[in-house]
């Protein structure tokens, strides 16, 4: 019995490491050839050009801008009202049978796949409300899908604090507030931040949902400037333009027979990637480094 269960142990842990060095080499391959392939096209033109029916004068200009306005709305929204959810459901909420069903449905909406908030937001904000297919409803569409995972995170953050810590602040005399603003908030910042940073990280690569409420794959000019020369000197207009966004361009691109627009595809892809990485490592460096200050 005992020769049986360690032969077992031996198969299992075999077939472990051979399927994640199986899965680490075909990751780590996909992305060499997608390096390899679009690297050689990244230069300051190809970041500074509209896109065109040339593909050797293509840029990423517009996706870029579009990306980056879209991300903007996103976090704007997401973020203050998922961290407000999050810490009134696990320090103000009751608990009762409608909280529970509240907090069942939001882990279940981190689930639901994105095509189906594209739907959503088409019938809302497109058809009902009247906000067009226009960087506001992109953005708000966005921090739909990502609002799950910072609500999640903010009430995990939260839960990994001591319970010696409100019971201590309890006994000098602080009131919910005191201790919510003083010591939950400042102790959890770390975890709230990684679930933030994570959250954009997803949805900066999303295209369904955006390709439902009418993303324009091919624009060739830049959204409105937010600051205006005449009082008061600042417009919202941009908010209400057409928009694309570089996984978007990346499919326009990709469906095209022309072998250097798939080189273009693949340069916009490493851009996209290393944004990617980039604000994946520093949701590790932030909570590393409030891991570094908060000492219970």
């Amino acid at each position: 019995m005992w020769l049986k269960a360690k032969i077992y142990n031996f198969l299992f842990l075999t077939l472990s490491i051979a399927g994640f060095t199986i899965s680490i080499l075909t990751l780590f391959a996909l992305i060499a050839d997608l390096v390899v392939t679009g690297a050689p096209r990244i230069d300051f033109s190809f970041l500074t050009s509209f896109p065109s029916r040339n593909a050797d004068q293509a840029g990423i200009l517009s996706a870029s801008v579009g990306t980056l306005c879209v991300m903007l709305v996103t976090a704007l929204v997401a973020v203050p009202v998922g961290i407000a959810a999050g810490v009134y459901l696990e320090e103000y909420a009751p608990k009762n049978w409608l909280t529970t069903l509240i907090e069942i449905n939001i882990s279940n909406l981190a689930g639901v796949p994105s095509i189906v908030f594209g739907l959503m937001a088409l019938g809302l904000f497109v058809y009902k409300l009247s906000l067009g297919q226009s960087i506001l409803t992109a953005g708000l569409t966005l921090s739909l899908l990502i609002l799950p995972i910072v609500i999640v995170t903010t009430r995990e953050a939260i839960r990994a604090i001591p319970t010696g810590i409100r019971h201590a602040v309890y006994a000098l005399g602080a009131t919910k507030w005191q201790l919510v603003r003083d010591h939950i908030i400042p102790y959890s910042k770390g975890g709230i931040s990684t679930g933030v940073i994570i959250g954009l990280s997803r949805a900066i690569g999303e295209t369904a949902p955006l390709i439902t409420i009418g993303a324009l794959t091919f624009i060739a000019f830049l959204p409105n400037s937010p600051i205006t020369s005449h009082f008061p000197f600042i417009s919202f207009q941009w908010l209400h333009d057409p928009f694309t966004v570089l996984p978007i361009q990346m499919f326009n691109w990709v469906s095209r027979p022309q072998p250097e627009f798939h080189q273009n595809a693949a340069a916009a892809g490493v851009i996209l990637m290393s944004i990617t990485m980039i604000m994946n490592l520093g949701a590790i460096i932030v909570r590393l480094r409030f891991r570094k200050k908060v000492t219970w």
